[in-house]
């Protein structure tokens, strides 16, 4: 790759060194469009369009300005400049390379919503290039990495959201459901089922010309070398108009090489909230348990044997054995949400409804003043993304940070650990590894291609 567009570890503390330590907390000087004011709006740029990309990048415009894009499919990237271009009225500058944001010192953050394969790579680079990091869920393709982030945050002091926006948005539902439980509305909780959906299998998707525009190969960047899959049948609503069945664009959830099926897409969410409820985000579950799953392929030593299907599991029924004896389970069956029940209790919550008895009583005994803002730390943000912006301001890490993440995030890639290799797995929440299980534990990591390591 080439040196100068790399950021290292060494290069960071030898500016930081030479700063001193205030100037490296601050966000640069809004320079871009013409700003130089300590008060003026942040610059932002976005990596990785389409569906998030657009979906976070828009709801920021309210907020900050954007001076770049960046998207390895050129298709992608024009559509997507034209559309900042109208909202804000400023046409962003384009790249196919994202190590070109980081290069520049007038962007004060990074919104990252690439796959899951490259978050780790672009938001440890980014830190390291003196940006604060706004990063599409799930934050990692393994554990290891999670480790990682952790790691460069406290080293660089930047700011770094995880966009599980059910912390802060849909109307308060969630953070209503936790203010409950901390009420002792269901008495003690004994059980919390998270509801995420299965998915559908693939039929065999043969090889395919690479679509005009897409640099594959960039694509691919850290995951290995494959050819480029995909049927002629085009996916229809949200992440549309790319093929229904591929190896890439929508479809890369589908496959271990890049994501984590269901567990990472819909357990990023949901698992969140539950252990926020538990009060378990600085710690993690004792065993998990795959009940009964079924993996859409062969596996052998928990890697499949074929590799023209997809390969995420279908269908689940996860155990996790959680602190204070709280049993976890997450499932592909019944509504998508989260079923808390306690000794006195039970309610369900989901996107578009809080119901139960818990909640029914409300009407005549609601709950304290001020518990939403005591579950969320302060005055609920609009949204997300200003939620991220006043921590730029602050300095102080938002709601939605990276230690919470990693840990709740522990148990989804556990869950498809275990069930990639077909047993209980057994887990040290303080050294966070697998107890007694070497194979389990190698996949905890994962060799980057050649070329596509992170900078350090």
């Amino acid at each position: 790759m080439p040196a100068s567009h790399q950021i290292s570890r060494r290069q960071f503390l030898q500016g930081a060194a030479a700063a001193g330590a205030a100037s490296v907390l601050l966000p640069s000087a809004n320079r871009a469009f013409g700003r130089e004011s300590s008060n003026a709006r942040p610059v932002f740029a976005t990596i990785g369009l389409r569906n998030q990309g657009w979906a976070i990048t828009s709801k920021s415009f309210k907020f900050a300005d954007f001076a770049a894009l960046a998207d390895v499919d050129a298709n992608v990237l024009g559509d997507y400049v034209e559309k900042v271009e109208k909202a804000q009225g400023k046409k962003p500058d384009a790249y196919k390379d994202y190590r070109k944001i980081l290069d520049r010192k007038d962007i004060d953050a990074v919104m990252i919503a690439t796959p899951d394969h490259w978050h780790t790579k672009i938001a440890v680079e980014a830190m390291y290039a003196g940006k604060d990091v706004y990063c599409e869920k799930p934050l990692t393709l393994t554990i290891d990495e999670g480790k990682l982030i952790e790691k460069v945050v406290k080293e660089t002091g930047r700011v770094f959201q995880v966009g599980t926006m059910q912390r802060t948005e849909i109307d308060q539902r969630f953070l209503q459901a936790i203010a409950l439980i901390r009420d002792g509305r269901i008495g003690t909780v004994k059980k919390v089922t998270c509801g995420i959906n299965g998915m559908e299998a693939s039929p065999v998707i043969p090889e395919a010309p690479v679509p005009e525009g897409l640099d594959w190969d960039f694509w691919l960047g850290p995951a290995q070398q494959v050819a480029y899959r995909a049927l002629p049948e085009l996916r229809e609503g949200y992440g549309g108009g790319v093929p229904l069945y591929s190896n890439c664009h929508y479809s890369f959830r589908n496959w271990h090489e890049y994501s984590g099926g269901k567990l990472t897409d819909w357990g990023a969410h949901h698992v969140d909230i539950a252990c926020w409820a538990l009060g378990a985000s600085e710690t993690g579950p004792s065993k998990v348990t795959p009940v009964d799953y079924t993996l859409p392929v062969e596996y052998k030593d928990g890697n499949p044997v074929v590799h023209d299907q997809y390969n995420a599991a279908t269908k689940f029924n996860i155990r996790v054995d959680m602190p204070n004896d709280v049993e976890m389970i997450i499932t592909s069956e019944g509504d998508n949400g989260i079923l808390f029940e306690g000794t006195e209790g039970r309610f369900f919550v989901n996107r578009g409804k809080i119901a139960g008895k818990p909640v029914e009583d409300l009407k005549d005994k609601p709950l304290p003043e001020g518990a939403i803002e005591a579950v969320y730390g302060g005055k609920v943000s609009e949204n997300h993304t200003a939620n991220f912006i006043e921590a730029m301001h602050s300095r102080k890490q938002p709601i939605s940070d990276v230690w919470s993440h990693n840990r709740m995030l522990e148990i989804c890639h556990l869950s498809n650990i275990a069930m990639r290799l077909g047993r209980e797995l057994k887990w040290d929440p303080v050294q966070r590894e697998i107890i007694g299980d070497a194979q389990a534990n190698s996949f905890l990591a994962r060799e980057s291609r050649k070329g596509f390591e992170i900078n350090m």
